[in-house]
């Protein structure tokens, strides 16, 4: 088989205003980036009684063995189209770190992909680049404001700058002035963990995050009292910066039909869902809308509910929850290199991750359906093991093939869907209410969850959660960093953990996204690259095209 690469290339894309046309979308309200790629100018997030179906897509734990959520993810919209369903998917932006790193690019798969995906991975239509510019003028603000003088008393920092790429150098940085009158010690985080970020994901339109910018704290003067981005009186330069990012973007999938990527937080360090606005848009012009958020369900989906749709008041239809073989024997506790080899008993250990994760679902009182995403290496007998158990836990299952087929390996899929959505008559059940304190949260969490025995938190993260409650924050939901490898908080604990506990080493309040982050164990905000990073990888020909994006 071709590589996604070529596959790609080879591709017959339309013009991006023949795609908008498809959606309805007129031309005037087109910013085009070339052929294949535009932002969307106008667009309205106060809509009422939105008649289209929001699908959520979700996974187990990810593993080396491979998940292919997004391809999935793109595969089903396609696959709804197919069926006659006018349906549109709606996914994150790549961040250039793990695209230049190890994970490699975020566009799907084999024929299951969006294109131009080589524009999409890398610098795409500039909006990281706008948020990490964003972000930083805050920073280089504060900087200044304390070097002439420092009228607002500021004594202790607590904004981070960001960029977008991972460099584990910049983790902790000191700062000086050019005559040494001021020094401090600051950090740089990814640019898809910034509160930026999260506010550009989370606001409803321009003046929406506008005012979220105006009420993020970003330090605290020399009496405790907290000092925001209005008291730089710099919200509005912010918001310039962003007018163009916050519009959403449109491409399209390899069988021409419409993709909206807009918004890209990490899901073991943020809230890991792109943009209300870009989810709003989709429904607003689509009958299915296909969305996915990061890594398994125990982070990216549990933010994608308890936060997201808390804050939107979206409500997705059904959960797609996808899983395969190889990862569910890596849950079993088989060494990487024995993946190809048939293992039923390694099977039945690693089948109870995915198990964990449907009880998860169904306490969000919502359906859900396996999809079974097969490789090559998958035998009849580990096939049929699925199968069997499926029928026996009466779990809706369909065996996927949109790597390899596109949109025809996920009809039964889709049709699967479309039956299970014009059945269901949920309502969204969230895991706490905002009245509940931040400490039963974040043990609601833990517990119903991850199916940990407890929570085990710092002296320190007590004394903030101590300043979040005097401040008036405590009704903001929580934001959970943890790994993305295990349900637990533990990267080695593979499966289904039991008998864990928790341990919480920070937390910290975001009061312009309007959540709490809560760290666990030891997670970076600026991960690293590995010994050979993808970026080695990519180049450039004599034609000037980009190539060997992954």
């Amino acid at each position: 088989m071709k590589s996604d690469f070529q596959i790609s290339i080879e591709s017959s894309k339309k013009n991006i205003i023949d795609i908008a046309e498809l959606m309805g979308i007129p031309e005037n309200d087109l910013i085009t980036y070339g052929k294949y790629k535009a932002k969307i100018e106008s667009y309205d997030t106060q809509l009422k009684d939105l008649d289209s179906n929001l699908i959520l897509v979700t996974a187990v734990n990810p593993t080396a063995g491979g998940e292919g959520k997004s391809t999935v993810t793109i595969g089903l919209s396609d696959g709804l189209n197919r069926i006659g369903k006018k349906s549109c998917v709606a996914l994150r932006e790549p961040s250039l770190g793990p695209v230049l790193g190890i994970k490699g690019g975020a566009t799907g798969g084999g024929y299951a992909q969006v294109v131009p995906m080589e524009d999409i991975n890398l610098h795409f239509t500039g909006d990281m680049h706008a948020i990490t510019t964003a972000n930083n003028t805050i920073s280089a603000i504060i900087d200044n404001h304390i070097f002439q003088g420092n009228s607002l008393n500021i004594d202790r920092v607590v904004f981070n700058r960001v960029m977008d790429m991972n460099d584990r150098s910049l983790r902790n940085v000191s700062i000086f002035s050019n005559n040494s009158k001021y020094a401090r010690l600051d950090h740089f985080d990814i640019t898809v963990a910034s509160e930026i970020m999260a506010i550009l994901c989370l606001s409803e339109n321009l003046f929406d995050l506008k005012n979220k910018v105006a009420n993020i704290i970003v330090a605290y003067d020399f009496d405790d009292r907290p000092i925001y981005v209005r008291d730089l009186k710099i919200e509005g330069v912010i918001a310039a910066i962003l007018k163009d990012a916050i519009k959403p973007n449109l491409v399209q999938t390899l069988e021409n039909n419409p993709a909206i990527i807009h918004g890209g937080p990490f899901a073991n360090i943020a809230h890991g869902c792109n943009s209300i606005i870009a989810t709003k848009l989709a429904m607003k012009h689509s009958e299915y809308v296909v969305t996915e958020a990061g890594f398994g369900a125990d982070l990216g989906a549990e933010k994608f509910l308890n936060i997201k749709c808390r804050k939107s008041r979206l409500s997705p239809k059904l959960v797609v929850i996808v899983a395969t073989i190889r990862a569910l024997k890596l849950h079993g506790n088989i060494s990487k290199d024995d993946l190809n080899k048939e293992n039923i008993s390694a099977l039945e250990l690693g089948i109870k991750n995915l198990e964990k994760h449907i009880e998860n679902i169904s306490k969000f009182n919502l359906k859900s359906i396996v999809a079974l995403n097969i490789f090559e290496s998958d035998t009849e007998k580990e096939i049929s093991f699925i199968d069997e158990w499926a029928t026996r836990n009466n779990v809706v299952l369909s065996k996927t093939e949109v790597y390899s087929k596109g949109s025809v390996g996920s009809e039964d899929l889709a049709n699967k869907v479309v039956k299970l959505v014009e059945n269901s008559e949920s309502e969204l059940k969230l895991t706490y209410s905002d009245e509940e304190s931040i400490i039963e949260k974040i043990e609601k969490v833990c517990k119903e969850i991850y199916g940990a025995d407890g929570v085990e938190i710092s002296s320190n993260s007590l004394e903030e959660i101590n300043t979040i409650n005097k401040l008036g924050y405590s009704n903001l939901p929580i934001c959970m960093a943890k790994t993305p490898l295990s349900i637990s908080d533990n990267p080695d604990l593979t499966g289904r953990p039991e008998n864990f506990i928790v341990k919480i080493t920070d937390v910290k309040l975001k009061s312009g996204a309007g959540f709490i982050v809560v760290y666990t164990n030891k997670i970076l905000t600026m991960p690293g690259l590995p010994k050979i990073p993808n970026a080695v990888n990519i180049d450039i020909n004599e034609n000037n095209e980009i190539i060997n994006i992954f």
